[in-house]
């Protein structure tokens, strides 16, 4: 347990991913919190993510307007407070809105009626994208931000999308696991990857559109070439 988190950077936290391990409290007011290393990751397959037909037409249908980096801060605030039992303390919120304003943390938000109802954020590592945490409070707006992000991450060349634990909750979207050794391996082979998550000049419209339209057969997918 680190006691001290006033005392824990965020170039400590980079290094702290970079070795494959994540940040966890045990409660949102905790003034501690874990380094967890587990023996089993859980990522999904960017390029061949498995999205559910419901879903698919409803993201055609652009229910929400989608924003990148908008208001990174209210979706860290919301993920720590959408369940009593939150892991994202205080100082982990420090902590990544700091990495955000260095351009390493990253948020993909819906909004409907000007008001931000759901959305992820997570932290790049080179071609890692390293998902930590989301929300919703209008029905399927974690699900939309989620396949957002796995457009944005798939046009910019992203090798691996980290969820951490095995979640029920991302079955649907074709989940799998690998042993935290073969996690750090790839991890460590794509560090230098640059990636751009920003996709300068290109709509969300647009990331939407090829994403949906992509060959499974033929898209990038790690797991199957290791």
């Amino acid at each position: 347990m680190v006691s001290i988190p006033d005392s824990l950077t965020p170039d400590d936290l980079l290094e702290i991913y970079a070795q494959g391990c994540f940040t966890m409290a045990e409660s949102i007011n905790d003034e501690t919190f874990s380094i967890v290393e587990p023996r089993i990751r859980a990522v999904l397959p960017i390029g061949k993510l498995h999205i559910p037909k419901r879903l698919k037409r409803k993201i055609q249908q652009r229910p929400f307007e989608i924003r990148i980096n908008h208001d990174f801060k209210g979706v860290i605030s919301h993920c720590a407070n959408a369940r009593p039992d939150t892991w994202i303390n205080h100082d982990i919120q420090t902590l990544f809105v700091e990495l955000h304003e260095r351009g390493v943390a990253h948020s993909v938000e819906c909004w409907k009626k000007g008001q931000l109802v759901g959305g992820l954020y997570g932290l790049q590592l080179g071609g890692t994208f390293c998902g930590e945490s989301m929300f919703s409070t209008e029905t399927d707006a974690s699900k939309v931000a989620l396949v957002h992000l796995c457009a944005r991450l798939f046009y910019a060349g992203f090798s691996v999308l980290d969820v951490q634990f095995h979640n029920s909750h991302l079955e649907q979207f074709g989940l799998y696991e690998l042993p935290q050794a073969d996690y750090c391996a790839i991890l460590k082979e794509h560090y230098e990857d640059k990636p751009d998550f920003t996709c300068q000049g290109v709509s969300e419209a647009l990331l939407m559109t090829r994403f949906l339209d992509r060959d499974l057969d033929e898209a990038s997918d790690w797991c199957k070439q290791e």
